[in-house]
């Protein structure tokens, strides 16, 4: 986030004081976003932030940031002081991770969408055999975790065994979740464990062609986020910090979005940041949609799922502003005049935050291009192809034409001018032409972050987490 909230948010008539409250706070890589919630009627009492620190030599500490939060909290409310915390973390460079598959278009493909899914962001998908080049571009990749896949249940586990020797007779040191053919998990775990590899099994995210099964194997990676990676980045000295991370936040986010759609159906979310543009979806497979025309049936290798993340790291607002404008150049989309110089500053001063209306229309320009395009790529296009039996319908991407309900997210539409959400958002709807975005969506911003409060509350806290996004919608603006 490219923007701070100096004081606290207290919403009117929120009861004082009440001892029945949770803090929840996102580590950011640039901001720590905090709020302080009444837990029996999802009111936000607060929030607040601070920018994110990190550890830098000089006695820095992650937790410092959300000490400086609670204080602020502490006055809307003194019991914030001592409530209890759920957070969420992105900070030190989020989780990375790597993928390792059988074959690209199948198992690995499948790795590359449940680590999304997982709140990481994919630094390499691996594919044929673990051979002295695909290892040196693994280790090269430097991950967090690595998701080893392939097979599925009861089918060829050579490669999967293969490549899990591969690692243990190189002294692969970081973590490993397994989840390739069930068949072959225990002695691919033996194999790892023996070698002193840390190992979590998981089950086959593609039990058989055409299914994917996410949910194993994003728990596990979960699992091995809060376990190693967040000890292992070394952001805090004090044991606080693994007590209280429930999840990397995009993880965090993408729950409140199934939280969300429980609430009112089809939704997609769109998070604009400095680095990358994230789309989180929850889409109900359509049936109908698998029917190719003209009596003709398609079949997916791989298999969409309700719950949906892509990652774009080539768009965003400061260090992706260059490769923002060089995609929407490549794909013809209409940039001010001047926007590529603009692009070059805003990423040699990421801290950058517009004081003139000039400087916060080029804001809005980068907005709306890496939120056209991040949402294209998600979506796909839905084209009439001829066939062999005639013409057929030629899918890629996950349909939105239905979704009723467009949320966007991030400090140029949290903090933008009135009637922003329509000029960034309203963009992407305005002309879809053969791409499958939504029709006539309702175009709302999450201008208090409650999708990753909703996201930490669901588990302990669902019935807290679902009034807290029906407050919000009954006065979400767009």
């Amino acid at each position: 986030m490219l923007w701070a909230d100096p004081s606290p948010v207290v919403e009117e008539g929120a009861p004082r004081p009440s001892r029945d409250l949770a803090v929840c706070a996102d580590f950011g890589s640039t901001f720590t976003k905090t709020a302080l919630v009444d837990l029996a009627d999802g009111r936000l009492v607060a929030t607040a932030s601070h920018r994110t620190t990190l550890p830098d030599g000089a006695g820095a500490d992650l937790l410092d940031g959300l000490d400086a939060c609670r204080a602020v909290l502490a006055e809307a409310d003194p019991a914030a002081a001592d409530a209890p915390v759920l957070a969420c973390s992105s900070a030190g460079g989020g989780l990375r991770i790597a993928v390792v598959g059988n074959e690209e278009l199948v198992t690995a493909e499948a790795g590359r969408r449940v680590a999304l899914s997982s709140g990481g962001r994919v630094v390499a998908v691996l594919a044929g055999g673990l051979d002295d080049e695909r290892y040196a571009a693994l280790v090269a990749a430097e991950p967090d975790v690595l998701l080893l896949v392939g097979g599925t249940d009861g089918g060829n586990a050579a490669r999967l065994e293969a490549d899990a020797a591969a690692l243990a007779v190189r002294g692969w040191a970081l973590p490993v979740v397994v989840a390739g053919d069930v068949t072959a998990r225990d002695r691919v775990v033996a194999t790892l464990a023996g070698a002193g590899v840390p190992v979590v099994p998981a089950d086959n995210v593609v039990p058989r062609i055409g299914v994917l099964a996410p949910e194993s194997a994003r728990h596990a990676i979960r699992e091995v986020f809060l376990s190693h990676v967040i000890g292992g980045k070394h952001l805090s000295t004090r044991a606080e910090l693994g007590a209280i991370v429930r999840g990397a936040t995009p993880d965090v986010v993408l729950d409140g979005v199934e939280q969300l759609a429980g609430l009112v159906g089809d939704v997609v979310v769109v998070d604009v940041g400095g680095a990358t543009t994230d789309v989180h979806s929850a889409v109900e497979p359509d049936p109908d949609t698998t029917r190719s025309g003209a009596g003709g049936l398609s079949r997916e290798v791989v298999a969409s799922t309700p719950l949906t993340r892509t990652v774009e790291g080539d768009l965003g607002m400061r260090w992706s502003a260059p490769s923002t404008v060089a995609a929407a150049l490549e794909a013809n989309l209409p940039l001010p005049r001047d926007v590529e110089g603009a692009a070059t500053r805003r990423q040699q001063g990421p801290g950058l935050l517009p004081t003139e209306p000039a400087d916060t229309e080029l804001d809005e320009a980068l907005a709306r291009t890496a939120v056209v395009l991040a949402l294209r790529r998600h979506a796909g296009r839905a084209r009439v192809v001829l066939g062999p039996d005639g013409r057929v319908v030629e899918r890629s991407g996950k349909d939105l034409r239905e979704v009723r309900l467009l949320v966007g997210s991030g400090g140029v539409l949290r903090h933008g001018r009135p009637g922003v959400a329509d000029r960034v958002l309203g963009a992407a709807l305005a002309d879809p032409g053969d791409w499958q975005l939504p029709r006539g969506a309702r175009v709302v911003v999450d201008d208090r972050h409650v999708l990753a409060w909703a996201g930490l509350l669901a588990g302990e806290h669902p019935t807290a987490a679902h009034r807290l996004l029906e407050r919000w919608l009954a006065t979400a603006r767009g």
